[in-house]
């Protein structure tokens, strides 16, 4: 066990309300402490944004503790030992030390426990399993700390133990790996992840997908997807970048440093897979995406490929026919591939600056508005149905070949 570190001048770890539940809880012989990723990343010098804790007391306890002291307590996995602590709004989730009883790889039944190293040996990586007494001092059960300084993500104890717990350790393997990690893997978590990938189609599709937008928001997830690549894990979970591949990601990467792009794990998950229509609506339905993702991907597989040479009006047209966030994904992954061979491909300036400068007019571009309405077509003696859709139609195509100049009078008198 190791304590010379100590969180106790963190910003976060002085906090008052976190005073306030240290004093509710550490008393009559029982403790709490701090664990998991606020002390995780105080000691990798990251931003802290949740504040866990364990503790020996029972849930039910910690309920009844907590409403005494006027304190508010919501029971978020009180099966799981797990209740949450809302001060001054914001809330601290306290989970009862425990180990797993019974697992099948999805889910688990769990024993509830006093003992910290049974509580420290049953977490998922040594860097994810530091405790910080009320004091702030460090108290390391498993090697987290030298991990830490190595940047180096291990299993607590036998990797595959830890997988058969919970399958999808696997992917929070990688993703934690594309955060925190640098250099190559630790050789027998690679390894047990690749003894594991078939076991994959257990999990849910929304945890599976949760875990590949979080490792796609990483700074730079290029490392972990290529380990993904070379143990198989990644074509188990997402079989339509096998023949696609990842190549293109570093060249993202580079260039959304370069011109100060947003990570975007949609348009970095379009990098790694064909713009095939069919196929993506098969991918947002296995992932079980959200509606508005699974639009966005299908609807950047249906726009059209835009030539670097096109004229702005040809992009406008475009724009209003198929909107404007397909065509700036489009338009996006062109300028990454043709910055990417500027250095080999003279003709590669000229492409980058053609998709640069209808980049920039996609980004401003704002729909106008078809100046003919039905009501108007009424007033003309067309009746409402298929006729008078036809004759709207037809206008519309006639105004978007103008290139939206023509005004109302102009359409319903047929002149140009």
């Amino acid at each position: 066990m190791s304590t010379a570190a100590s969180v106790a001048d963190e910003g976060w770890f002085q906090d008052a309300a976190l005073g306030r539940i240290f004093a509710l809880l550490n008393q009559d012989g029982e403790e709490v402490r701090v664990v998991g990723g606020a002390v995780r990343n105080s000691l990798m010098g990251l931003p802290v944004t949740d504040t866990d804790l364990a503790t020996t007391w029972m849930p039910e306890q910690v309920v009844a503790r907590a409403k005494d002291a006027g304190i508010r307590a919501v029971p978020t996995g009180i099966e799981h030992g797990t209740v949450t602590l809302v001060i001054e709004g914001r809330g601290f989730e306290i989970t009862t030390l425990r180990h797993d009883a019974e697992t099948d790889g999805r889910r688990a039944k769990v024993t509830f426990g006093r003992d910290w190293q049974t509580d420290a040996e049953r977490r998922d990586f040594t860097i994810n399993a530091l405790y910080a007494d009320q004091a702030g001092a460090i108290i390391d059960l498993v090697g987290g700390l030298e991990d830490i300084d190595t940047r180096t993500l291990r299993f607590i104890g036998d990797a595959d133990a830890r997988i058969a717990e919970d399958y999808l350790r696997v992917l929070r393997y990688f993703r934690f790996f594309a955060h925190y990690g640098t250099g190559r893997p630790d050789a027998a978590a690679l390894k047990a992840c690749a003894r594991a990938r078939d076991k994959l189609g257990k999990l849910s599709s929304e945890r599976v997908w949760k875990e590949l937008k979080t490792l796609l928001k990483a700074r730079d997830p290029g490392r972990a997807l290529l380990w993904m690549r070379q143990s198989g894990v990644l074509s188990a979970v997402l079989p339509e970048s096998e023949k696609w591949g990842i190549d293109s990601i570093g060249a993202l990467i580079a260039t959304e440093a370069v011109l100060d792009w947003e990570p975007d794990p949609m348009l970095r998950l379009m990098a790694m897979v064909p713009p095939d229509a069919e196929r993506m609506r098969g991918l947002s339905s296995r992932l079980k995406m959200s509606r508005a993702e699974a639009d966005r991907l299908v609807k950047w597989a249906e726009a059209p490929v835009i030539a670097p040479t096109l004229a702005i009006t040809a992009l406008d047209r475009l724009l209003y026919r198929h909107g404007a966030v397909p065509l700036v994904d489009r338009i996006r992954l062109s300028l990454v591939s043709a910055r990417s061979r500027t250095e080999t491909d003279a003709s590669a300036l000229t492409e980058a600056a053609g998709h640069s400068r209808h980049l920039a007019r996609a980004l401003e571009w704002e729909r106008p508005v078809f100046p003919v309405a039905g009501a108007d077509l009424i007033a003309r003696g067309v009746n409402p149905g298929p006729e008078m859709g036809a004759q709207l139609a037809a206008l519309e195509e006639r105004w978007i070949e103008s290139n939206f100049t023509l005004d109302k009078a102009a359409l319903l008198d047929g002149s140009d």
